[in-house]
């Protein structure tokens, strides 16, 4: 039965919610829609009264993909609402902050994507998931990556034919890299003599900086570096990169004004150096990670590179190892760039420690509120926010922000 409903908030997800709750994909607060009530969800949806923060989607393969949740959101909307999501979730712990003006990446910016990839009776498909769906959507006119990410697809596609299983699916990681594109793929067949021969003929038709199947590099053309200050940096394959170097730019520009002035700063989850690297500049720096790879890879770019100061690059488990008070206590400032579960068990030793300033990078405003209330409950001051939204028209929100004391 056809039932009328009214959207009062968007939830974290980018869908709108109204009373019930029921869930109403791809509504904005205020539009009266119409649907069939299944569960706690609306199907067969139609906007009665639709918002004056309505727009025309700007990506025609939006109905069908699941990449975007915001298309049909004006983008002073979106930005105001990734605002209040952070304002929320530091008001569910009795915080709040000064809130910069956000900072949004430029449309076909992406850098770095996974794409879905199934073999077909013709061949393949590559592309994006539709919403809540195993159906993948084919998405050449992307507005999300940068055009040159948009040409693997091909690879993409013809990998699959190499080396998925009809009844799989192969995730295949894109990114842009300084030497072209760096494509590493999962979930495909066990490699063997002949498929290893196909996949590096594939590398070298489609002109790959480097290709990886699994754990294993197949062709290695060029090493596919990227820049982190005066750095250049190989990342092991697949590994984790800020997703615009727009965004990247707005998030060290954070970190480097709570760093000025610091001589010995420690980067805690550190990655390949995004922040460590910029940052030894000016200052001392103690990088530690707990993934080998990429902390020998920081190592490795720092020791190429000229007119850095000393980089201390460490393999630490900070989830169960994290720095306690007396190893804190030989650095001016911390960073922390946790993945989305927080830092919670460092976050209790920072709080314990002499350390004047932090400087936090999140891509979970729920568990950096969190962590927060923990920081200013240890006396800490949560200076100002800035929200970064690199990941343009999705429900992601990302942000840097600054705590200091100042009776230390």
């Amino acid at each position: 039965m056809t039932m009328e409903f009214t959207i009062k908030r968007l939830g974290h997800q980018g869908d709108g919610i109204a009373d019930g709750p029921v869930y109403v994909p791809r509504s904005l607060p205020g539009e009266v829609v119409t649907g069939t009530h299944a569960g706690d969800s609306l199907t067969d949806i139609r906007i009665v009264t639709p918002s004056s923060d309505r727009v025309q989607p700007p990506c025609r393969h939006y109905k069908s993909c699941g990449g975007c949740q915001l298309q049909h959101a004006s983008d002073a909307f979106v930005a105001d609402w990734k605002q209040q999501v952070v304002s929320a979730a530091l008001s569910a712990q009795g915080l709040s902050a000064p809130m910069r003006p956000i900072v949004t990446s430029p449309p076909r910016s992406r850098r770095r994507a996974v794409i879905s990839v199934r073999r077909t009776k013709k061949g393949a498909l590559a592309g994006f998931h539709g919403r809540a769906s195993d159906v993948i959507t084919q998405i050449p006119e992307c507005q999300l990556l940068d055009p040159r990410a948009l040409d693997g697809l091909a690879i993409s596609e013809a990998l699959a034919v190499l080396g998925a299983s009809r009844k799989g699916e192969l995730a295949v990681t894109l990114t842009l890299s300084g030497a072209g594109l760096d494509v590493a793929a999962s979930g495909g067949k066990p490699l063997d003599g002949p498929l290893r021969v196909s996949l590096a003929q594939a590398a070298e038709q489609h002109q790959l900086a480097r290709l990886a199947w699994g754990d294993e590099v197949i062709a290695l053309r060029e090493a596919p570096f990227q820049h982190f200050g005066s750095a250049r940096v190989v990342p092991p394959p697949g590994a984790f990169l800020q997703a615009t170097k727009h965004g990247e730019t707005a998030l060290l520009n954070a970190v480097r004004e709570v760093a000025e002035g610091a001589s010995h700063i420690v980067d805690l989850f550190a990655g390949c150096g995004t922040f460590s690297l910029p940052l030894a500049q000016a200052a001392e720096v103690m990088a530690i990670e707990g993934d080998r790879d990429m902390v020998a890879a920081l190592d490795q770019g720092w020791r190429q590179a000229d007119g850095l100061k000393r980089v201390d690059a460490v393999t630490r488990d900070l989830f169960r190892r994290p720095l306690m008070p007396d190893e804190l206590a030989r650095f001016d400032m911390a960073l922390l760039d946790p993945p989305r579960a927080g830092a919670e068990a460092q976050i209790a030793e920072l709080a314990q420690s002499d350390l004047a300033r932090i400087a936090c990078v999140s891509c979970n405003p729920v568990t950096f509120a969190r962590d927060a209330r923990r920081l200013v409950d240890a006396g800490f001051d949560l200076q100002w926010v800035q929200v970064v939204d690199q990941f343009r028209w999705s429900a992601h929100v990302e942000l840097a922000a600054a705590f200091s004391r100042s009776h230390i």
